[in-house]
């Protein structure tokens, strides 16, 4: 459980490093039948962005946790980018598709908690 809270932190610390804005974390452990424990989703401005936000997220995680993801996507047009950490799934949207697809509130039971945008 330890080795999940410190993948969690690294993850959103990743995010944060590059700017990465509206962290939203889901915590799935409690619903029957779901692939993950949590989702950590995330937005950047632009794909660009949404890149970098990826890259600092697996470097800051593999630096500090020595944990490498089992499947990254999306990195060719970089707006929505999906990071497997097998318990863990981040979610990084350009804030259109974040918007379309909805995923913050699939799971109306899940317990969710915004973390606040650093300046």
């Amino acid at each position: 459980m330890k080795e999940k809270k410190q993948l969690l932190d690294n993850i959103i610390s990743g995010i944060q490093e590059k700017k990465g804005k509206n962290i939203t974390t889901v915590d799935l452990k409690d619903i029957p039948g779901v692939i993950c424990d949590y989702f950590v989703i995330c937005e950047g401005n632009t794909p660009t962005q949404v890149a970098a936000v990826a890259q600092s997220v697996e470097h800051v995680v593999k630096t500090n946790t020595q944990e490498s993801p089992i499947r990254v996507q999306g990195h060719q047009l970089a707006e929505w980018i999906a990071i497997d950490y097998g318990n863990i799934m981040v979610h990084i949207f350009v804030p259109a598709m974040r918007s379309f697809y909805n995923i913050d509130n699939l799971w109306s039971d899940a317990k969710i908690e915004t973390i606040p945008n650093e300046e």
